[in-house]
Order: structure tokens, then sequence, then C-alpha cells
């Protein structure tokens, strides 16, 4: 083979190499797949763990596909889909039929990542338009205008002025009325969680934005739209006011003014990690929005840290009887106890996202003993937890954890909603994952574990 024919191999070769790494992931946001590495291995983790090792490489892939509308264009998606239509002309305020009237477009489901603190929330979105100049919009588009301003870093405010400005700008009509109902997780400290075993749910908050005829907030429009998007009372009095001084993000409300606490014994590699990540998402970290950002992520983050409470476990395991006969024997009756909804925060290792949700536990009672507490089992379950984790392994750590301390049969069932199912291109809004253990007399006693199954609660009781 001639030199010639050698450099066209090795190109040939270069590029097909190229290709398989692509395809693989090895080149996919190197500097995102990177600061990833640094946070795990500050968090504790072994970076080459199976099961983790490609984490980075999955966050990388979630981040850009959640954060993709900084490269899309409005103009592009809307240009192509205006179509003439009779309807309201520029210089009158109706028409009867036709296009004259309000449109709008219901429930779309959204998600986007809140800039205070770099979690997932969720978003309901309701747009309205009135056309004008006898032209109308192809509905999908406004789905997809309001998912480009989503896949961005955002707070819900501006997400929905931005929406509703490009709507106008694009397609000229009489106005726009824009409505989000937002759901921020409220991720508790793990020192709070241990004292207080009450869930701290979700803030929601409801903000609007409008253009034209929906600029006054008083127009009589406004209430045509509320009561075709079938709400009903004084919804006007649940839509969060534009000088608000309520800050939505949790993070954002409990740091203002100051720095968290744990923040100073972060590695500085850590914060420098969160702000190349910003960097490769094409935001400016310096923006003032943004600038305490790394520190409420790492806030957040590091209750994952892994620590290692073996020994509090151990202690627990030790302080409690397990009542026995002159033989020796454990003494059980046929009686199933239950703890039901006990309340869960966790982080997904595949995809460092929350999932949360409630875990249920049950048992047979040894005779003359009164159940376990729930403040024990409530300790167990926020334990194994405040883990990087997945469901499955939480749920069978809980079993043989609480297993010892309740005589051996136990049956436990751990339901959850997971933010990469909509944070990663799946986008499953409103589903949840269930996974069960079983142990002991449970896992032979069918009619048992039927028993304590037909018990649970409906899955959107969380």
């Amino acid at each position: 083979m001639g030199a010639l024919d050698e450099g066209h191999y090795d190109v040939e070769l270069e590029n097909t190499l190229k290709l398989s790494c692509t395809k693989l992931g090895v080149e996919e946001e190197p500097e995102i797949q990177a600061s990833v590495r640094v946070l795990l291995q500050g968090l504790g983790e072994d970076i080459n763990r199976e099961g983790i090792k490609k984490t980075p490489l999955r966050v990388a892939k979630a981040l850009r596909h959640a954060t993709k509308g900084y490269k899309q264009n409005v103009k592009d998606i809307v240009e192509d889909a205006l179509f003439p239509e009779a309807g309201l002309d520029n210089n009158r305020v109706g028409h009867a039929g036709g296009a004259g009237g309000l449109v709008i477009v219901r429930d779309l489901d959204l998600f986007s990542y809140c800039e205070s603190c770099l979690l997932p929330f969720q978003v309901k979105c309701h747009v309205g338009y009135v056309p004008s100049g006898q032209r109308v919009v192809g509905l999908s588009k406004l789905s997809r205008v309001a998912d480009v301003f989503a896949k961005r870093l955002q707070d819900p405010q501006r997400l929905a002025d931005e929406v509703c400005s490009a709507l106008q700008h694009s397609i000229k009509s009489a106005g726009v009325a824009v409505i989000l109902q937002c759901c921020h997780i409220h991720f508790p400290a793990v020192e709070s969680m241990f004292l207080d075993s009450l869930p701290e749910g979700w803030i929601k908050i409801m903000v609007s934005s409008g253009t034209g005829i929906f600029e006054n907030e008083g127009a009589n429009i406004w209430s045509e739209f509320f009561s075709l998007l079938k709400f009903r009372g004084s919804i006007a009095d649940k839509i969060q006011k534009r000088n608000s001084t309520n800050h939505w993000c949790p993070s954002l409300a409990s740091s203002i003014n100051k720095v968290p606490s744990n923040v100073g014994t972060v590695n500085p590699s850590m914060v420098s990690a969160v702000i190349s990540i910003l960097r490769s998402l094409d935001e400016d970290p310096l923006r003032k929005e943004l600038v305490g950002t790394p520190a409420r992520f790492l806030k957040w983050l590091l209750n994952f840290q892994n620590c290692h409470m073996d020994m509090n476990l151990n202690t627990w395991v030790q302080k409690k009887k397990k009542p026995q006969n002159s033989n020796g024997e454990l003494k059980f009756s046929s009686r199933i106890h239950s703890e039901l909804s006990l309340p869960f925060w966790s982080q997904c290792e595949h995809h460092l996202l929350p999932f949360h949700g409630v875990v249920h536990i049950g048992y047979f009672s040894a005779e003359g003993v009164d159940p376990i507490g729930k403040s024990l089992l409530q300790s167990i379950v926020h334990f194994y937890g405040f883990k990087l984790q997945v469901q499955e392994r939480l749920t069978r750590q809980i079993a043989e954890t609480v297993a010892p301390i309740l005589g051996g049969d136990v049956i436990v069932v751990a339901e959850a909603s997971h933010m990469c199912m909509i944070a990663r291109g799946i986008e499953k809004f409103g589903s949840s994952t269930a996974t069960i253990a079983v142990l002991g007399r449970f896992s032979t006693d069918a009619k048992a574990r039927t028993l304590f199954l037909e018990s649970l609660p409906c899955t959107n009781s969380f």
C-alpha cells in the first residue's frame, strides 16, 4: 500500500472511529461529562461503579435535551404555519363566525429547569389568542413555541412573558394570553426530614401574561378566557402578581441575602464544575439570576453525599427486642399491621434527577407487642432515600433493614414519580413507578400479599 493509500486509509479509519465514538456517546458533551464526574467524586462516589459510570453521559444528554430551546428559533416554527381565514380585521373588535373569536389551546404539558436551583419543574400551559389580519396559526405551533422557551433555564413569569411576546410578534394577533400553572418540588434538607416526617410537598404558583387586548388584566376578555379554560371561582386572585416579593423556588427563598451554610465546605472544583455546565448550556453564569445558582444547586446535591451513617441503623435495630417464647422462637399472630404512605425523596443515580413518592410497609405483628413506631420506619425510609439511588434498590434495602426489627416477615412497596421520565425526552407526565420487595412469610403466602396490596391507597395520593 502506497503512502497516499495509507493516508487515505488513516483518514477513513479515523472517521470510522469518530463515528463509533459518537454513537457510543464518548464524545457527546465532553465538558458536561467532565463536570459531572467532578460532582460525583465530590459526593464521595466511585465514578467507575457499575450503574454510575455512564451517569455523566446520561446527564449530559438529559441537560442538552432540556435546554435545546437555546438553539431554536420561533420564526422558523411559525412562518410556514399562518393560514388565511375570514375573521377579525385589524380595525374591528369582533366578527360573528369564522376565526374572529378567541382561540385557546389548554393543558399543554411542559417542563423546564429552574434557573435558581437547576431542578426541573412541571408546567401546565394554557395559550389563547384572538386572530387578526384575516389569518390564523396552526394550533400545534402554539405548543411548539411554548416548548422552545420552556427548554431553557427559566423563571415562571419570564417563561410566560417570553411565550406571550414571541407569539404576538410572530402571528400579529389582536392579543395573546398565556397562563402557566407551575409545580416545583420542595426538596427538604436531610436534617429537617429526620426531625419532621411530614412531607413539604410541592410549591405551586400560577402566572399570566397578556398582549394587545389582554394587556389590561381587568378586561372582560380575560373572563372569557378563564371560562373557556373551565376555571371556576376567583381565578384572578390565584395568579401571582408581577410585583410579588415571594420567591417560588424553595432554594432561593431560603438563601435570599445569605450564602447557604454548607457551601463554604464544598470543594471549589464542584463550584467550578457547575459553572462549566452553565456555560456548556449556552448560559452566562454572570447573569444576575444565575450568580447564586451554583451554590444553591450544590446545597441540594450535597444532601446525597455518601456519608455512611450505617451505625445509626445498627443502633435502631438493636433497640428493638424481638419477642421470643421459652424455646427462643419468635411468636407471631396472623394479623397484618401496616404503615402506609411514608414519604421519601431521593436522587436517581443514573441521571442526577429527583424522584419522590411514598413507601408502604406491611408486617405480621408479634403477640402481645404493640406495632413498631411509625417514626422509626420513617427514619429508615429517609436514610435510604437520601442517597444516589435506584428505586428497586431503595425498596430492597428498606425491606432488608426493617425485617430484623419486624420479625423477618415484611412486604415493602415503593411508589414514586421520577423527574427523569419528563426531563430527558420521554416526557411521560403523571406516570409513576411501583416496586415491591417481600421477605419471609410474605414471599410464600399469596393471600397475605393480596390482603396488604389491596389495602394500599390510590397511587395519586402523594
